[in-house]
């Protein structure tokens, strides 16, 4: 029995052994992975980025030569820190940091030392290189703007982080992606695919030649160049005109959605984010915190839209049919409403008005009594508010916008259960006139500069409209953008509501609010807004200078063009707002401008005087586009 256990525990242990065996030569690779790994090295061959052009061919963004100075820490052998320093110019705490940071990356994979050698230092080092092992230099491609403007929609690339390559596997340290704009939201279409070469080496890591004659070795993949849909020279004109100013300027050509201008003010030269100061620059920006030209007011400032407003007010009052043309409301000043007779003020104008003059008028007097009409329509102010809501979602109001760019914001429409929460509904009740500022684009109401051009194409295409887009064609594609930018959207108003409101913005550039920025020779149709504008000073609400907001469109019939602008502090609509737009259409449609007085008179005006109020820490004036009046006591902290 004896015998019998004994033979029986050295034939288990035998067939034991020999299935552990037969695991790790036959079965298990991970040991075989790890020697070829120790033996073969990945050198990478980084593509061209693909190149940027404007709508016309004009080239925007090209490349330019980058060496980055690599190190793979289990290479590096004991050298002169001292003799290496120099020929870097850094310090050895400087090295050392690096160094350290790249073996806790790993030991095995290349990371940055000192990126971004110009060509001189390039050919200063490279022969120098040879005598530090470990140590190699990497060319890859960088930026090179052929243009000083367009930054906020071109955005920039940077050296992938942690996250990025944590998240991505084609991805290493030092490589370099699209942090904004279209170099982001078109990254993998830009970047092309690296190249691999891999190198065999010998016990002493000494390289030898191509592993496996060079079988496995791969050609980089250029990355595809993108044609924008973006004019260069109206973005250019618009950038001029905003100097000393702040806000937003978008054009859109109504048949396509492509947008030919995406202005934001201020903005910065892109080349700034390119080459060794890239650090230091983008620091200095992000900390501006005033007047803040890393944010892009065109597509992330949320405003309150003022009378441009009323032109949707007046489509949903026909469609829900509380309303004709003909029928007139008397302007005694202003709109008083409530039991202590409060009132929603107006400028002087002719009186009464029906919807054609009094849009061309901006009445805040009419649009207060159709806008409480559409809201008393039905049995509740919660079901008008929310038929009132839901079209104007139909506009892509109060959501994203859906363009293809990576950032945004989605303004607010304010529905039923937002009044229901505010005024503590049911226990306390609320009525149409406790949300009178809606009829004239105030109170709780936001929109993004393009979400109010794009409301304006829409006006201008009689009730449909393309998402905005800013990629025009992709190389190589043979369908020129995605499906999602070709599909149309209808709005739930009929088409024949749009004429009268297409009227009434004829006639604020013929006779209302608009006539003194005219263009001769081109029927435009446009609409003033004077906005009004708060901020909080020492955690008190105060009132600062209007904002100024234009919208327009032109031609009349089959337009070419749509615009938005918005002027932070620009007193009224025609003020700053009426003639950027004016100038903006003229040098779209006639390639020149003929209302120099117009142009002349913004290039040489300045709000920088109206922004230093605030942060002045003296009493100062505003202007709310009425009067003068206002004081502050202390600066913004």
């Amino acid at each position: 029995m004896r015998k019998i256990l004994l033979f029986s525990i050295v034939l288990i242990s035998g067939i034991l052994l020999t299935g552990r065996l037969f695991y790790l030569q036959i079965l298990d690779t991970s040991y075989a992975t790890l020697s070829v790994n120790n033996a073969i090295k990945r050198v990478y061959d980084y593509p061209q980025r693909g190149h940027i052009y404007d709508r016309n061919g004009n080239l925007l963004v090209s490349n330019q030569p980058s060496y980055d100075v690599m190190v793979i820490p289990r290479e590096v052998k004991a050298f002169d820190t001292t003799e290496f320093c120099g020929l870097l110019k850094m310090t050895k705490e400087a090295l050392k940091t690096r160094l350290s940071k790249a073996r806790v990356y790993s030991p095995r994979l290349p990371s940055i030392v000192i990126p971004q050698l110009t060509k001189s230092e390039y050919a200063y080092l490279q022969e120098k290189m040879r005598k530090y092992e470990g140590f190699y230099i990497q060319k890859r491609s960088l930026r090179d703007y052929q243009v000083d403007f367009g930054a906020n929609f071109l955005g920039y690339i940077a050296e992938v982080n942690r996250s990025d390559i944590e998240d991505n596997p084609y991805y290493q340290s030092g490589d370099l992606r699209g942090r904004t704009g279209v170099e982001r939201q078109y990254e993998e279409t830009l970047r092309g695919v690296k190249g691999v070469k891999y190198i065999q080496k010998d016990r002493f890591n000494r390289d030898i030649g191509a592993y496996k004659n060079g079988t496995l070795d791969t050609l980089p993949q250029p990355g595809k160049d993108l044609t924008l849909t973006i004019d260069a020279e109206l973005q250019k004109y618009g950038e001029e005109l905003m100097v000393n100013k702040r806000g937003g300027i978008i054009a859109i050509e109504p048949s396509t959605g492509e947008i030919l201008a995406l202005i934001s003010a201020p903005n910065y030269d892109p080349s700034l984010l390119v080459g060794r100061q890239r650090s230091a620059n983008f620091t200095k920006l992000w900390y501006d915190t005033i007047s803040k030209p890393l944010f892009d007011r065109s597509l992330q400032a949320e405003y309150p839209p003022g009378s441009p407003f009323k032109t949707l007010n007046a489509l949903i009052a026909l469609q829900e049919n509380v309303v004709d043309t003909q029928e007139s409301f008397a302007c005694h000043g202003g709109y008083y409403y409530g039991s202590r007779g409060r009132k929603l003020g107006c400028h002087h104008h002719p009186s009464p008005l029906s919807m054609i003059p009094g849009i061309a008028n901006s009445c805040n007097a009419y649009f207060a009594n159709v806008y409480r009409r559409v809201i008393e329509k039905y049995d509740t102010p919660q079901e008008g508010m929310d038929k009132w809501h839901n079209h104007l979602a139909s506009f892509g109001l109060g959501q994203y916008m859906g363009t293809d760019l990576p950032t945004g914001r989605p303004g607010y429409i304010p529905d039923s259960d937002y009044y229901n929460r505010a005024y503590k509904y049911p226990k306390y009740k609320w009525f149409s006139t406790a949300t009178i500022s809606n009829s004239i684009g105030q109170g709780e109401v936001s929109l993004t500069p393009i979400q109010l051009a794009n409301v304006t194409a829409t006006i201008a295409n009689r009730g449909w409209y393309y998402t905005p887009h800013i990629v025009k064609k992709i190389e190589d594609q043979t369908e020129l953008i995605p499906e999602e930018y070709r599909t149309k959207n209808v709005t739930t108003i009929d088409p024949v509501n749009f004429e009268p409101v297409v009227e009434g913005m004829f006639g604020a550039y013929n006779y209302g609010t608009a006539a003194g920025v005219k263009i001769p020779g081109i029927e435009i149709c446009g609409k003033t807004g004077t906005a009004e504008n708060y901020t909080k000073i020492d955690g008190k609400r105060q009132q600062l200078t209007d904002h100024s907001i234009f919208v327009a469109f032109a031609p009349k019939d089959n337009p070419k063009i749509a615009i938005a602008v918005f002027v932070e502090n620009g007193y009224w609509g025609g003020r700053y707002g009426g003639k950027i737009a004016s100038l903006m259409i003229e040098k779209h449609i006639k390639g020149e401008i003929t209302r120099t007085d117009l142009e002349d008179w913004i290039l040489t005006h300045s709000l920088e005087e109206e922004y230093a109020k605030p942060l002045s820490g003296k009493p100062f004036p505003i202007n709310d586009g009425k009067k003068i009046s206002g004081k502050v006591e202390k600066p913004i902290l």
